[in-house]
């Protein structure tokens, strides 16, 4: 029995071209909702910090939350398991309005950066995360590596600096202060590319185009996470304060 091995190479080739398609296009939409979730946060932040909006929940003179601050701020936690739990029945919609949400109270929550760094340091610090940010998420796309290990490792690190960012409340050493700085920027960098090659590995190109909208509303939050903290580390270092 004779089999046409050119009439096979073609169509391998295309079902081949039809999956990179397929998760280019899924990436670009896990950036895309990313994109509108920053973009958001940083509308809701600077338009608070602007305004007396921002009293509504922070102290002008303390920068300290208030009970509705204090909810803005939990409240993203909440929002992480109904967003998984969206995710996982499929229900783009409610994932996206969730996002959204966790968004914009996020943006809440960094309303007082504002009051403490100058405009022009936060937009210099935001334009190099985000160099940083591209590089390492590109990383994480293209490698063929396998990242499991690495990000086990990231996790840990990640585990052991909120550690010790609750112990030094109490101890307020400055030590550790910049010691907690330096990994937190070194270990978003990891969880960047990390998380990049995570959101790939879910790709399945015979998902329903609900379930690939979910995935990928689920990987921008993770990207959204990462690429939030990886500024506010590098803010520590490069904003400058006002007087």
């Amino acid at each position: 029995m004779a089999f046409d091995t050119k009439q096979d190479s073609v169509i391998s080739r295309a079902g081949s071209l039809e999956i990179d398609e397929g998760l280019r296009q899924y990436m670009l939409k896990v950036y895309n909702y990313m994109t509108i979730g920053l973009l958001i946060t940083a509308g809701v932040s600077y338009l608070l910090a602007n305004s007396s909006l921002g009293l509504i929940f922070f102290s002008l003179e303390t920068g300290q939350p208030n009970l509705l601050g204090w909810i803005a701020i939990l409240a993203p936690f909440v929002l992480i398991f109904m967003m998984g739990s969206a995710v996982s029945s499929g229900n783009s919609t409610t994932a996206f309005t969730l996002f959204v949400v966790y968004s914009a109270l996020f943006g809440i929550s960094l309303t007082t950066i504002f009051w403490v760094y100058t405009g022009i340091s936060i937009l210099r610090v935001f334009l190099i995360t985000a160099g940083m940010f591209a590089g390492m998420s590109l990383y994480g796309y293209t490698t063929k590596r396998d990242l499991t290990k690495f990000g086990s490792f990231m996790m840990m690190g990640l585990i052991g600096i909120i550690i010790a960012t609750i112990v030094n409340i109490f101890l307020k050493s400055p030590a550790l202060y910049l010691t907690t700085s330096v990994l937190g920027v070194v270990i978003f960098v990891g969880l960047t590319a990390w998380d990049t090659w995570k959101i790939r590995q879910i790709y399945d190109s015979n998902d329903s185009d609900n379930v690939v909208a979910s995935k990928a509303i689920y990987g921008a939050l993770m990207l959204y996470m990462d690429f939030i903290n990886l500024f506010l580390y590098l803010l520590r270092f490069l904003g400058d304060r006002r007087n």
